[in-house]
């Protein structure tokens, strides 16, 4: 395989809608072990016109849902090229996760937004998207999608936290790598934070002056979802039906709400990880940032969390899907069944030519 496609482009926006991280990395093999190089890694707040048309897409019809599909797919392609000419770099290949609007695996339907030809139009690179279609047509959950790049660059750890619109996690259990969502994190605390006029609860400040309203906390406990084995995941549209109608239920001060879903929050995270033998926990994505709840999960769990450096904690995820592309293009396996629930492993993703 031409060493130039080992140069990649990864692009990731999260449910959040906190902005696109775009990451530019060097991947290369020390005989069996890959390794990698970030080059660059920025990220790039969404205008708010961009933010009212991914918060509204899921409600659109049809004919103008695909016109925002091909137009945040130009976007996205454009975003790449201001974001390779800071560098002076080129990149071989582009991997973009998009956007997710619909994570319905139980009706064979997920769709991220963002069309890979037209990225690749408009950058004029080879661009690899949609990851997740191929793994929910072989009956598993498309996600998560991050344990191939757990299990190939970061094995030194025990387990692997994302702390993003989601918590997730991966780990090996019995010579496999296993993993599954675990909980809404900064998607609900920033519904919550943008109701008090915050776009977020920094640090979780706000969470921290709150007191612990157990009901609440017993009832977000019992959802069906924490009582499913894994694999599972979750999308939006269960964070809309179920979880957000339990906190409505509460006339209770914001800031109590927000302590409560934290509590939530680091339960849910820690039973996980106790029910496994201890070892270090890496910890990334943007909630590692928020020192309230890292505490909180802390305190209740056995093993040792570890936050690297705010590179990796801000673009581990970008970095990822970056590897998934460049896996694909080589015809690799880059989608775990023992993680999904998949009939078979896959190599996932649309290859656009540029």
């Amino acid at each position: 395989m031409a060493s130039k496609y080992n140069t990649v482009t990864g692009m990731m926006s999260g449910t959040s809608l906190d902005g696109m991280d775009l990451v530019l990395c060097r991947f290369y093999k020390n005989k069996t072990r890959w390794q990698y190089q970030i080059l660059h890694a920025v990220t790039l707040e969404y205008p708010a016109a961009w933010k009212k048309k991914l918060r509204e897409a899921a409600t659109l019809p049809a004919k103008e849902f695909l016109l925002l599909h091909n137009e945040y797919g130009r976007y996205t392609g454009d975003a790449v090229n201001r974001f390779l000419n800071d560098t002076g770099l080129r990149a071989g290949l582009v991997a973009s996760h998009g956007h997710t609007i619909f994570h319905q695996p139980g009706n064979q339907l997920t769709f991220q937004l963002g069309a890979g030809a037209a990225i690749a139009a408009q950058c004029g690179i080879t661009t690899v998207s949609d990851f997740r279609t191929a793994d929910v047509a072989l009956g598993g959950q498309g996600a998560p999608l991050v344990p191939v790049g757990d299990e190939l660059l970061f094995n030194n750890y025990k387990f692997c936290l994302n702390l993003g619109g989601f918590s997730n996690i991966s780990n090996q259990q019995n010579g496999r790598r296993i993993a599954c969502d675990l909980s809404p994190v900064n998607l609900v605390v920033n519904i919550l934070a943008m109701r008090a006029g915050y776009e977020y609860d920094n640090n979780g400040v706000m969470g921290s002056r709150g007191s612990i309203h157990t009901a609440l906390v017993d009832q977000l406990n019992s959802l069906d979802f924490y009582a499913m084995p894994a694999p599972k995941s979750l999308g939006r549209e269960w964070v809309e039906t179920c979880f957000m109608p339990v906190l409505d239920q509460y006339d209770i001060p914001r800031e109590d709400l927000i302590r409560s879903v934290y509590e939530h929050i680091a339960f849910q995270i820690s039973r996980y990880i106790n029910s496994f033998d201890t070892g270090e926990v890496l910890v990334t994505g943007g909630g590692a940032f928020n020192t309230f709840l890292v505490d909180l999960i802390r305190q209740k769990s056995r093993s040792v969390l570890v936050i690297p450096g705010e590179q990796l904690v801000k673009f581990k995820e970008a970095l990822v899907f970056a590897f998934l592309g460049l896996l694909r293009y080589r015809k690799e396996i880059n989608c775990l069944a023992s993680v999904t629930g998949a009939t078979r492993n896959s190599s996932s993703g649309t290859i656009h030519m540029a």
